[in-house]
């Protein structure tokens, strides 16, 4: 008896499921953008593609980071500002105060420390780009060592492979 090849999903169900888990990114990140901030312990590491489509903030900034930067919301961040599509920071990065505004489909990780609780997205498809399969394996944002104190008002990037399962 033959079987059937496998029917093709027409109603793209994982590119929904990752739609809907984004959608927890951006209720986590409004409800740190209300007035009494993160409850808590809790703070977040956000992976994101610099050169996935939206994705703007200082040339200088994003172009240190060609493939993937990671930022924390924890202690000092300020405008937070969570939008239907897209979300916006002010961070200090070398004891500057700057602005990056990042697609929620450019975000690829997502993590919160304090729960452990990781979602990670499939990178998004970014233009004039072709993925090789070392493009597709997860980057390295920025090599930080964890016990390296950082100074008072400077961003902290780390990697975040010491928490993936393996």
């Amino acid at each position: 008896m033959a079987q059937d090849p496998p029917a093709q999903d027409l109603m793209r169900y994982e590119a929904m499921a990752q739609d809907a888990l984004r959608g927890v990114v951006k209720t986590a990140l409004k409800r740190a953008a209300a007035p009494e901030g993160l409850p808590g312990a809790h703070h977040f590491y956000i992976t994101f593609k610099t050169e996935a489509p939206g994705v703007s903030g200082p040339a200088d900034l994003l172009g240190k980071y060609p493939d993937e930067m990671t930022i924390v919301l924890q202690h000092q961040y300020w405008d937070l500002a969570p939008g239907e599509t897209f979300f916006s920071v002010t961070l200090q990065f070398g004891g500057q105060p700057k602005r990056v505004s990042v697609p929620y489909a450019a975000v690829t990780r997502f993590y919160d420390p304090s729960v452990q609780f990781l979602l990670q997205f499939e990178a998004p498809a970014v233009e004039g780009a072709v993925l090789t399969e070392v493009d597709t394996k997860p980057a390295l944002a920025a090599v930080a060592d964890p016990a390296t104190p950082v100074p008072d008002g400077e961003a902290k990037i780390v990697s975040l492979d010491q928490f993936r399962k393996k």
